[in-house]
């Protein structure tokens, strides 16, 4: 295709000082999305992208392929809910699941909640959901256009009427009911100034009592510190309704404090429990005042101890389930039929064992195979449980597991149109810059010829403690049936190996993350399973830093980029909205050792004119306000201006839409077809081979 002519965006005289060094920021002007002038230039940038993109011939064949394998049946972990059993089901290419509730497992279910029925494209996108100990209540949280900001609202789960009640403001919260079904504990922020809703920062936030049929002006204020702005906070109520559990964070800091109040106290205060802010702290359950947590606190990898409410000194604690070796993580413990159920994370992928109350091990609950269980459910008086098994070649398969029998049973199993059997996966271990072993696996089809001529997408992430496990994706199903191998790597900055996998890659270390992702090619390569022009890679989020990073590192290495609402400003990023949290992970150009740590790798500011780098598609969104566009915008802008070669920059913005969550089927479809027409003609993609 002819080489690209970009909308001409003006270059400001706009520069900032850190510590003597003088940094331009000519692009600052598009941090405005909403002025006429940054509208204009959005207009004319989707008018590019799309144009070029209608322009590729395989393109409406990859929609079709996307929308048949979309189009499948798929279920929710249910829960016990009182008298109902609750799910969520899609049944393939709704925009939302709808909440379901069944008197048994053999009832016919009905429509509890049905989110498309709340708009007619599908934007508004049900968020959270909590219900009360006897199941009469759901208090459900609705965002808009992909917003992280919750709007609260509560129905009778009996007679599907939803109460007048309304709760606004609230953001990164769950909604915490008391035993008694009389209200519900919330985090919130203040409202924000006209115009600064999607911007804005987020700080001070508050928790708050909403009495049931209250007006919220009336919710009473349990919890706030004025003096720790960046202090955050989430509640819970103990099963037996005794104790409001409040867990305090401070941004993206993988450690917490507990505070505790008595509810059975004729006048309940909040008390610190946990409170030396050393290790991540998560109660599992409690016998009166014992409480079971899982902590990493002298235990880098997790374990489970029992902790006295009164008596919380570490020396007085007592280990129920130890550390595991240094391939295991202690994911999540659940609190169910009188037991604990673990999922344990082993080099990326995970297994379930139960133990009984004294932590002996009663035994393993045998999975399909490797790959992740992206939920448990269950309640300490039920003799059930429900979970999830999902790989990358099969979709989330759901059990119910009884106690009684030890044996699991399927309760839904979907059926897509994939040839799961053709293809499988992977797991190897390759060596990075300074010799650390680093996991990957390799997703392709069986008897897959190593002769480097494979287009290969390579994902990546490596941040904020979150690991990277196998799941299946109708997106990446559609990838290897076009021909692809799909290659995820376990980059240090996650959590597949516990806190010190993390620390690895956080702060003055985070260079091992764009280390570990650069081998993860370069192995790929070496390996003959893909060669440079055949190689693309992608991430979202911190995922989109680290492939800013890498293309303006390795712009040599890669043929294709795709870079997905990605934080690119790694001096500004925590001046809007909640970017302020992820300085835990980055650090602060207010600060100069951050600062010098940070300008060597932050994307916007590495970009070199006349380099030639690899055609790179960039997707961002409107309403994104997690990674606010400004990122995508400057980011794009700079790099189009720079590039030295025909490779196409472009940039994709999405409207109504936000970071990701609640987007709906159809807008993902959309998606990403245009990302894999992007690779299918940038990497000459035979289609079907």
């Amino acid at each position: 295709m002819p080489r690209l002519h970009y909308p001409v965006a003006r270059t400001g005289t706009d520069v900032d000082d850190f510590f003597g060094t003088r940094i331009a920021d000519p692009y600052r002007w598009l941090e405005d999305a909403d002025s006429p002038e940054t509208r204009a230039w959005i207009d004319a940038e989707n008018a590019v992208t799309f144009s070029r993109l209608g322009q590729i011939a395989e393109r409406p064949a990859i929609e079709r392929l996307l929308t048949r394998l979309w189009n499948y049946e798929r279920y929710g972990v249910p829960s016990k809910e009182g008298p109902y059993y609750i799910y969520g089901r899609n049944n393939g290419l709704q925009n939302q699941a709808v909440i379901y509730r069944a008197a048994s497992l053999e009832a016919a279910p009905d429509v509890l909640l049905d989110p498309n029925a709340l708009s007619p494209d599908g934007t508004v996108a049900l968020s959270a959901t909590s219900f009360t100990d006897d199941g009469r209540f759901l208090a459900y949280g609705l965002s808009q256009s992909g917003s992280d900001w919750i709007e609260w609202h509560v129905r009778d789960v009996a007679t599907l009427a939803d109460l007048p009640d309304v709760v606004k403001w609230s953001k990164f919260s769950s909604a915490a009911w008391t035993k008694d079904a009389r209200g519900f504990y919330y985090s919130r922020y203040a409202a924000p100034r006209e115009g600064e809703a999607f911007q804005g920062l987020n700080k001070n936030q508050k928790l708050y009592f909403h009495a049931l049929g209250t007006p919220q002006d009336a919710d009473v204020l349990v919890y706030e510190r004025p003096d720790q702005p960046d202090w955050s906070f989430s509640a819970d109520v103990t099963d037996d309704g005794r104790f409001l559990l409040i867990y305090q964070f401070e941004g993206t800091e993988p450690r917490n404090r507990i505070f505790v109040m008595d509810l059975a106290e004729p006048a309940p205060a909040v008390t610190p429990f946990l409170d030396a802010f050393d290790a991540e702290y998560a109660i599992a359950g409690n016998d009166a005042d014992r409480f079971y947590v899982r902590t990493d606190k002298d235990a880098p990898r997790g374990r489970l101890v029992a902790i006295e409410h009164h008596g919380p000194a570490p020396d007085r604690w007592q280990e129920i389930v130890a550390e595991g070796p240094d391939r295991d993580v202690l994911s999540s413990v659940t609190m169910v039929a009188n037991r604990f159920a673990a999922i344990w994370q082993t080099h990326a992928h995970q297994r379930v064992t139960v133990y009984d109350l004294g932590g002996r091990l009663e035994r393993d609950i045998h999975l399909p195979g490797i790959g992740s269980v992206p939920g448990l459910t269950g309640r300490r008086e039920h003799t059930e449980a429900f979970y999830a098994f999902t790989s990358y070649t099969c979709p989330a398969t759901i059990f119910r597991y009884d106690f009684a029998t030890a044996t699991s049973e399927v309760f839904k199993r979907p059926q897509v149109p994939f040839d799961q059997a053709g293809y499988d996966t992977r797991q190897v271990f390759y060596e990075s810059k300074d010799g650390t072993r680093v996991s990957m696996f390799i997703t392709c089809r069986k008897g897959l010829v190593l002769d480097g001529r494979n287009a290969t997408y390579l994902y990546g992430y490596g941040g904020f403690n979150i690991s990277l496990t196998p799941g299946f994706s109708p997106a990446v199903a559609a990838w290897l049936e076009l021909g692809g191998i799909y290659a995820v790597a376990n980059l240090r900055g996650g959590g597949e190996y516990g806190k010190p996998w993390h620390d690895a890659g956080r702060l003055k270390n985070k260079q091992n993350v764009f280390d570990d992702f650069i081998a993860a090619a370069e192995y790929l390569i070496r390996e003959r399973y893909t060669s440079t022009p055949k190689l693309a890679i992608g991430g979202g989020s911190n995922g989109g830093l680290l492939v800013g990073t890498c293309i303006t590192q390795r712009p040599d290495l890669f043929g294709a980029a795709l870079a997905a609402v990605g934080v690119f400003d790694m001096l500004r990023f925590h001046k809007f909205t909640i970017g302020w949290a992820w300085t835990s992970d980055y650090g602060s150009a207010d600060s100069q050792e951050d600062f010098d740590t940070l300008i060597r790798y932050s994307p916007l500011h590495n970009i070199r004119p006349g380099s030639c780098y690899p055609a790179t598609l960039i997707t961002t969104a409107d309403h994104d306000d997690r990674v606010v566009p400004l990122h995508s915008f400057k980011f794009a802008a700079a790099l189009q201006a720079a590039q030295g070669c025909d490779a196409p920059v472009l940039i994709r913005i999405e409207t109504k839409a936000g970071h990701g969550a609640g987007k709906p089927t159809g807008k993902q479809i959309q998606e990403q077809a245009d990302a894999w027409a992007f690779l299918v003609r940038t990497l000459d993609m035979v289609v079907g081979r």
